[in-house]
Order: C-alpha cells, then sequence, then structure tokens
C-alpha cells in the first residue's frame, strides 16, 4: 500500500514542493496550512487531501490527524515545517512576536510530534523530519530571535531521536540556507518594517542590510524543490543518520562551525558578519 506523509506549512514553500515531490513519488499525501483555500493546486493532485491545520491551535492539530488517518489509514512520515523568521534588531522586537516566533517554529511543532507520536509507537515506526536552517547552527545578526527558536528545534531533535529509536522512530533534522522560491524573505521584511530598530542602531541595521544584500547576490538560486528533495531522501534513506544540508551556500559556515575551534569559528564569523558597531 502507499505510504502515506503529513506535512504542515504546505500551501508555499518548502512544504508546498515537498507534498508535489511525494505525490509524484506515489504517496498519500497530508498536506496541511492555515488556509486551506491556498491549496487548492495540491488537492487537484491524486492522493493528496488538503487539510487545515495552523500549529497555534491545538484544536485544529487533533482534527488534521484525525483526518489523515481517517483518510490513508495510517501517517508514515511526518514533515514539520511551518516556520517564519523575525528579522531586526532584538531590542525593538515586541515581546508578543518574540514568543509568536517561538510559538510557530518550536512549541508548534512540538504539538504537532505529540499528535503523531501515538500513532508511531503502535506502529513500532515512522520518520520525523523537522526542518531547521542553517541559522540553527550558526548565527547571523539582525535574526537572534530565530536563530534562537532553530537552535532550540535542533536540540530538541537530536534529543528526541534517542528517545524514539528503541521505539523504531526516526528523527531527521533538514538545514536549508538561502532558497530563493519561498515567501520567507517577503514576510521577514514586513516584520522588520513593523518594528523598527532605535535610532542608536542604524549604522549597524544598514551595514547588516547590505551585508546581507551581497550574500544574496553571490550565493546562487537555490530553490525549494532542491529543499525538496533533501527532505524526501532524508525520509526515505532508511538510515539513522540525523542532520542533512539542503544548499551548498551554507556549507562553508557549518564547516566553521562543526570542523574548527570555538576560537577559530567566532573569528571567522566575527570578520564575515560584524558590519560595524552601533551608534
Amino acid at each position: 500500500m502507499p505510504r502515506t506523509v503529513l506535512i504542515t506549512g504546505a500551501s508555499s514553500g518548502f512544504g508546498a514542493a515537498t507534498a508535489r515531490l511525494f505525490a509524484a513519488h506515489g504517496w498519500n499525501v497530508v498536506a496541511t496550512m492555515r488556509r486551506p483555500e491556498m491549496g487548492d493546486g495540491l488537492a487537484a493532485l491524486d492522493s493528496v487531501m488538503v487539510a487545515r491545520l495552523d500549529v497555534e491551535d491545538p484544536a485544529s492539530i487533533g482534527a488534521a490527524v484525525d483526518a489523515a488517518l481517517a483518510r490513508f489509514g495510517r501517517i508514515d512520515v511526518l514533515v514539520n515545517n511551518a516556520g517564519f523568521g523575525l528579522f531586526g534588531v532584538f531590542e525593538s522586537t515586541p515581546p508578543a512576536k518574540v514568543r509568536e516566533q517561538f510559538a510557530v517554529n518550536l512549541f508548534g511543532l512540538m504539538d504537532v510530534t505529540r499528535a503523531v507520536l501515538p500513532h508511531f509507537r503502535a506502529n513500532r515506526s515512522g520518520t520525523i523530519v523537522n526542518v531547521s536552517s542553517g541559522a540553527g547552527a550558526f548565527a547571523l545578526p539582525m535574526i537572534s530571535l530565530y536563530c534562537a527558536s532553530k537552535f532550540a528545534l535542533e536540540g530538541f531533535s537530536e534529543s528526541l531521536s534517542y528517545e524514539l529509536a528503541p521505539l523504531g522512530i526516526a528523527v531527521k533534522v533538514v538545514e536549508p540556507g538561502g532558497v530563493v522560491t519561498t515567501g520567507f524573505g517577503r514576510r521577514s521584511a514586513e516584520e522588520a518594517a513593523s518594528a523598527p530598530p532605535p535610532a542608536d542602531y542604524a549604522p549597524f541595521v544598514a551595514a547588516a542590510a547590505a551585508l546581507f544584500d551581497g550574500l544574496r547576490a553571490s550565493r546562487g538560486g537555490a530553490t525549494s524543490e532542491q529543499v525538496a528533495e533533501t527532505i524526501f531522501a532524508a525520509a526515505t534513506d532508511g538510515t539513522d543518520r540525523l542532520r542533512y544540508v539542503a544548499t551548498d551556500d551554507i556549507r562553508p559556515l557549518l564547516a566553521a562551525r562543526r570542523e574548527t575551534s570555538e576560537d577559530a569559528y567566532i573569528a571567522f564569523m566575527r570578520e564575515r558578519f560584524t558590519p560595524g558597531t552601533a551608534g
């Protein structure tokens, strides 16, 4: 029988590309999103069910899992993809936005995972793929809260993998870098515009913006489809590997983080990502 994947945040970007890829490989797909009307294109595909799931609404999580089991009988893979990024200096970010960052990127992911785990335990099988970021391994200026949420996701995923391995359940982490075919950057810019920083930060913010513009111009054109390929590989390779790098642009930074000394790493990052001091 076809296997079934449940994907969060499937209305666009990585989630939509991943839903299409699994469907192309003959899987049953439960494509979940906050606004199901945005999934009409996916719903037209064979063996794809679009369901409402807002990771900040526990009732919608339970309803989506129940609907998936009623339609397809089982879930084999969970892809926790829903997320967004705050861009801007920490001091100017309202506390409510800080809580939202963690509610979506971490606590919502935990709630969806908790809802699926009883089914995985009963089957003594299942794979959880958590979409992280290069910013879950190394930190960059202007995205401190996004980094914090993804660092937490990475630690949670690794710890959870030890708990679940004896039950036949695998946990995988996919780390994308800069991708040109998502709405991520647009939402980050909108969030930043809603919380302008104190004037003292202006020189730093301007220099950091120029730095990120340079990075975007030089890193190439990774796509959501490429990230979806990595997600699919993580879900289906049958190994106990934990982390998967999805785009080449972050490999130098990951190598600096994971393959050098702490002092060498910090020196490397400060040289590249400290565009000047505020004031």
